[in-house]
């Protein structure tokens, strides 16, 4: 394992970025979208991803420069048009209208097409917390969960996020896929040659497997069996079928070096601005109550303190903003290789740094 300061990891990744035509504003982005995923401990969604978002930038399946068209219908509804840009951009780009828009009606709903891999959901219900909104955030994803009862995959591990602001606390953010596992751990174990723990996927004869490899080519068990399916198909409903994106097995995936199409990933974003509903200071003082009770409830053996969601992810992120980052071995070394490519030098490991 290697240890890296943060500024100088974000540096590299978006000169990488724009060396394969990304602006410098949305590269800027996609980098810290990526090394906020790494802060939060969230490692399979960060810059282990940088390598084949420049794969497919190089080889013309994502679009560097997109023309992201918005259309707004209504006072409440902005359907945006991503022009197969990095997801990333797309919805930051999106997310920043859609605020505009809840801000003036209390409400917004966003739905993207044509767009890609957008990262971590817990970054864009992040982007409206610290605009004293709240948000919830969906998008679909190339299939990895087989409908209950079925052994192929046919939905994606299809994200649910909800934000909601703390005040000057951090806020309470619930990212969670509807598989019993995100696929990016899945894909992070097989980089590292490591096995997967019991119960999170199927072989592609619909057994159960702890190999990486074949859980990749079999399908990821949903949340909770047939509560965790019910979630997928309505996330698919939401990010695919209402945003006109592509749906089910027909979202294609970054991953297959066979496959010349756009991904056409989904996206669907709901807005809410809290001053609509009640003084942002009623809220606040009601957040405190309520996350302050739950605190107070006895705890179980084995616990000393009662968490809320969002809590783990800064406290991690406190730490490895004093520590640096640390990459293993092979993610590590396939960044260099990406660096050498586009002529930009990986920084140098350090042994830590305060």
């Amino acid at each position: 394992m290697n240890t890296f300061k943060v500024e100088e990891l974000k540096s590299f990744s978006t000169q990488v970025l724009m060396a394969l035509g990304v602006k410098s504003v949305d590269a800027q982005i996609v980098a810290d979208a990526l090394l906020k995923a790494n802060l939060e401990g969230v490692d399979s969604h960060g810059l282990s991803r940088l390598v084949v978002y420049s794969k497919r930038l190089k080889d013309k399946r994502i679009n560097p420069a997109p023309d992201i068209k918005f259309e707004k219908n209504g006072d409440s509804v902005l359907t945006v048009d991503g022009d197969n840009g990095l997801g990333h951009v797309v919805s930051s780009h999106a997310i920043e209208k859609g605020m505009e828009m809840a801000k003036e009606s209390g409400i917004s709903g966003v739905s993207i097409k044509n767009s890609n891999h957008f990262g971590t959901a817990s970054y864009y219900c992040q982007m409206a917390c610290d605009n004293k909104l709240a948000a919830i955030a969906f998008t679909n994803s190339p299939p990895g969960i087989a409908p209950w009862g079925g052994r192929s995959p046919f939905f994606g591990t299809n994200p649910i996020a909800f934000g909601f602001p703390n005040g000057s606390k951090p806020p309470v953010i619930i990212d969670l896929s509807t598989s019993v596992v995100a696929r990016g751990k899945i894909i992070l174990a097989e980089k590292q040659g490591q096995s997967i723990p019991d119960g999170w996927a199927l072989d592609e004869e619909g057994q159960a497997t702890n190999d990486p490899s074949e859980a990749l080519k079999g399908s990821v068990m949903p949340l909770g069996g047939p509560k965790g399916y019910a979630l997928s198909l309505a996330v698919e409903i939401l990010a695919g079928v209402l945003s006109g994106a592509a749906f089910g097995p027909n979202v294609n995936s970054i991953y297959q070096e066979e496959s010349e199409d756009p991904a056409n990933v989904g996206h669907f974003f709901i807005l809410l601005d809290i001053e609509k509903f009640m003084p942002y200071e009623t809220f606040q003082s009601s957040m405190d109550r309520l996350l302050h009770e739950m605190k107070e409830t006895p705890k179980a053996p084995g616990y000393e303190e009662i968490r809320y969601p969002g809590e783990r992810r800064t406290k991690e992120l406190e730490r490895r903003l004093q520590e640096g980052i640390t990459l293993s071995k092979s993610v590590r070394d396939e960044l260099m290789d990406l660096g050498n490519i586009v002529d930009i030098r990986f920084p140098q490991a350090i042994p830590s740094y305060q």
